[in-house]
């Protein structure tokens, strides 16, 4: 006869884990001998063995005391069907760590690869790590918003880093990040940019994307704030004297 701590030992678990299994009713509790101990027989611990041998294999404890008391067919035919189950979660763990492995890449994990080629290409053009994760934040907004849009946009961008002058602007704005907003070289910056926007400006509403990309752009620096609101405030006026002039 075996006590709780030579039981536990038998079967490599623990008293808690032997007093777990008897309060959720797998593993019968005898009672005291007249000494007030409790006795474990020999069966107890070849119970106690199959359960943590199921446990350990993922059955779910409220399975294991129906696998205990089953014919030798239902047993094989519960045991198959864990296994597959078994299976199926291995799979899904499996698709999961290559998942996550795909974040060392960080927007590989959720955009398509021609944007992800794109930022590929702004890096090989000498943009900052920066600049290039708010793009990526702005194609994972419009992917979201306006998905629509992303092969179109997509033409744009390319085309816009094969223009000399766009290439060069970009890149200016990606140097003022932490300029002082007071700054006169970014007067003369919003100058060039507003410029460009008077030279490119499309018909068409704003699409529902822009103000969470306009608002994340503004957030990451002072300088860029400026430039946005001023750019913005530039873009009011002159559509007010365009609809006054009509």
């Amino acid at each position: 006869m075996l006590t709780i701590g030579q039981l536990a030992a038998t079967a490599g678990v623990t008293v808690r884990t032997v007093r777990h299994y008897h309060h959720v009713g797998l593993l019968p509790e005898p009672d005291r001998d007249a000494s007030g101990y409790r006795r474990y027989s020999a069966q107890a611990a070849v119970d106690l063995i199959r359960i943590r041998t199921l446990a350990d294999a993922g059955v779910p404890l409220a399975r294991i005391d129906a696998l205990l008391h089953a014919r030798p067919a239902e047993f094989a035919a519960a045991i198959t069907e864990i296994d597959a189950d078994l299976r199926r979660k291995i799979d899904q763990l499996t698709e999961n760590r290559l998942r996550i492995a795909e974040l060392a890449g960080g927007e590989r994990l959720v955009l398509p690869p021609g944007v992800v080629a794109l930022l590929d290409r702004m890096r090989d053009l000498g943009v900052s790590e920066q600049r290039i994760r708010l793009e990526r934040d702005a194609w994972i907004l419009m992917r979201a918003l306006d998905p629509h849009l992303v092969p179109q946009r997509l033409r744009e961008k390319n085309a816009a880093f094969n223009d000399p002058e766009t290439l060069r602007l970009h890149l200016a704005c990606d140097r003022s990040v932490g300029w002082d907003p007071r700054d006169p070289r970014l007067d003369r910056l919003i100058d060039e940019l507003d410029a460009w926007e008077i030279e490119h400006e499309r018909d068409g509403g704003q699409p529902a994307y822009l103000k969470l990309v306009v608002s994340r752009i503004s957030e990451a620096s002072p300088a860029w704030q400026r430039v946005v609101d001023t750019l913005t405030h530039r873009a009011r006026l002159r559509a007010g004297r365009d609809s006054a002039g009509e």
